[in-house]
């Protein structure tokens, strides 16, 4: 008999046990990462992903058009300061097109806002590797190795931030944004002229963007 209960008590232990292991196999909170941290799923996640899929399905014509009204929801969370609701949409609208080059832009700029930097231009390249005609990836970009050079005053990173903007200007070279961005990173360069020329074009079209500092700058000698 005690022998029988003991069988008894073991066995379900193994099925306690078994549940927990289940439970542990399953990572936690991969739709706040991009590509769901790119780790492998559960089988109750890749069933969940499934059903996902085939509503959308159902509702789109195609799974592109399915991403773009996810990411369209996501840039619409990410602008309303919701960052963990924007990283659930685009993981879901990466889910439907993982080729959509706005996701990566997404992911990239919900890292920098984390201050994981090196992990945000990483998926910004892969955004432009999709789609190279986005000014505002190069520009986000630029902030990324901006506030890189300003954490280490490393040179290299300055000169990123300096070509990327220069990207973004080829591509939309009526942006008085981009001027002034580049005219303030010229500011950290002993020689003045590049700063002093993008003084002038900014201030051509806005002259509001530069401040009273940088143009103090630019006068000394």
């Amino acid at each position: 008999m005690i022998k029988i209960v003991l069988q008894n008590t073991l066995f379900i232990f193994a099925i306690m046990l078994l549940g927990c292991t289940t439970k542990q196999d399953c990572p936690e909170g991969i739709n706040l990462l991009p590509m769901y941290g790119s780790v492998k799923k559960c089988e109750q996640q890749i069933k969940s992903d499934i059903a996902f899929l085939l509503d959308c399905d159902k509702l789109f014509k195609s799974r592109k058009l399915a991403a773009e009204h996810y990411v369209g929801k996501a840039w619409g969370n990410f602008y309303n300061n919701d960052p963990e609701t924007a990283m659930k949409r685009f993981n879901q609208a990466w889910l439907l097109d993982p080729e959509n080059a706005e996701v990566y832009w997404g992911f990239g700029n919900l890292m920098g806002m984390k201050h994981e930097l090196k992990q945000s231009i990483s998926l910004f390249k892969k955004s432009l590797q999709i789609n190279p005609n986005n000014p505002k990836v190069y520009e986000s970009m630029a902030t990324s190795y901006g506030q890189l050079f300003f954490e280490t005053k490393e040179v290299d990173y300055l000169e990123l931030t300096i070509k990327n903007l220069k990207n973004a200007l080829k591509l939309d070279p009526n942006n008085a944004k981009i001027y002034g961005s580049l005219a303030r990173s010229y500011a950290y360069f002993t020689q003045k002229d590049s700063l002093k020329k993008y003084i002038n074009l900014t201030d051509k079209l806005d002259p509001n963007l530069i401040s009273p500092e940088v143009r103090k700058i630019a006068a000394e000698k």
